[in-house]
């Protein structure tokens, strides 16, 4: 039914759907923020795991939606190109951090664990292009290893939060993670309740999106890596934008930094869900060097992130980190690029 809108109402629902997912995005950051303190996980933990999760669910169901219906660029690019978009939003985040570079004062064992593990997860999707096709039951091999090595990550990510093995050294700029409201295991769970809800609707604009882009790629005639990379990717990932710059307000810079992170990590996810939903072979195989250029720049970008954790720079060129100055220019540089590629 969608399908059959003239393009303006095509439009305007993928506007609409875009605003609820902003809307939401904002209200979802003070609930895991809130989650964070009563559960007693910490803000890294609950921004890596739950509250990536969450607002990365309106991108799931465009990426499912997109196979499903035989369009797997778009589920492909939609996937990648949300984790670019995502890291480049990390940088804008530093740009409101006035205090200091965000990567230093977000320092946490977590985050680095997480972003070695996207590191991983991102590798595995060129093994699969780059080895002969081989499904079972249409499922690519890998899939199934991404998920699994995804489960491992998440166990793995608490107790590095529990037990540490390395802690940064402490400085007037570094911003630690100290609840703001008492454990509460009952207070945890109503919480958790509400949050459910919102993402629910999280879901169903989702999607809204992918129907509306879907039929927008094929009215204008666009590609579907370019409506996957730059528009429904960019719009489903609009929560994590809006939660970063609120979770930055509120001072809470794990969430910040886990929450994308994390975000990204889930999105690993959308490929092999995608590959799953897709019915003629395997996923990995079907998409072309046009989708696999989102993923090596969500590679690069993300390994430039990774090393300002590392190195922890206080203050660089334009009073933000030499690596949000490097990510910016990565993603503005890969954006030109797939413009003028069409």
């Amino acid at each position: 039914m969608i399908a059959s809108l003239s393009t303006v109402w095509l439009f305007g629902l993928f506007a609409i759907a875009g605003l609820v997912i902003l809307v939401i995005g904002t209200r979802i950051t003070d609930l895991a923020d809130r989650i964070a303190d009563r559960s007693g996980l910490g803000e890294a933990v609950i921004g890596g795991i739950v509250l990536g999760a969450a607002t990365s669910l309106s991108g799931v169901v465009v990426s499912i939606t997109s196979a499903l219906n035989g369009a797997p660029q778009l589920a492909f690019a939609n996937g990648v190109g949300g984790i670019a978009a995502q890291t480049a939003f990390l940088a804008l985040a530093d740009v409101i951090h006035k205090r200091a570079n965000l990567e230093h004062s977000a320092a946490e064992a977590t985050n680095l664990f997480q972003g070695a593990l996207l590191l991983s997860l991102l590798c595995l999707p060129l093994v699969a292009f780059t080895t002969p096709e081989f499904t079972v039951w249409a499922v690519h091999p890998v899939s199934v290893v991404l998920i699994a090595v995804y489960c491992v990550g998440a166990v793995t990510t608490s107790r590095v939060r529990e037990q540490p093995m390395w802690r940064p050294v402490k400085t007037p700029e570094t911003v630690e993670d100290e609840p703001d409201e008492p454990p509460s295991r009952a207070g945890a769970v109503a919480l958790f309740g509400s949050f459910a809800m919102l993402v629910a609707v999280l879901g169903a604009a989702g999607w809204v999106i992918a129907q509306t882009g879907s039929a927008l790629s094929e009215r204008l005639g666009m590609s579907q890596t370019v409506v996957g990379a730059l528009m429904t990717a960019v719009v489903t990932s609009l929560p994590e934008l809006v939660t970063t710059i609120a979770a930055v307000r509120r001072g809470a810079m794990q969430l910040a930094m886990g929450g994308i992170i994390g975000g990204n990590t889930f999105d690993t996810l959308f490929l092999s869900l995608s590959d799953m939903a897709y019915r003629d072979g395997s996923l990995y195989h079907a998409v072309g060097p046009g989708e696999y250029f989102w993923l090596v720049v969500g590679l690069l970008m993300t390994a430039v992130l990774l090393i300002g954790l590392i190195l922890r720079e206080r203050e660089g060129p334009l009073k933000i980190g030499t690596e949000s100055v490097v990510m910016l220019a990565i993603y503005a540089g890969a954006v030109g690029l797939q413009v003028v590629a069409g």
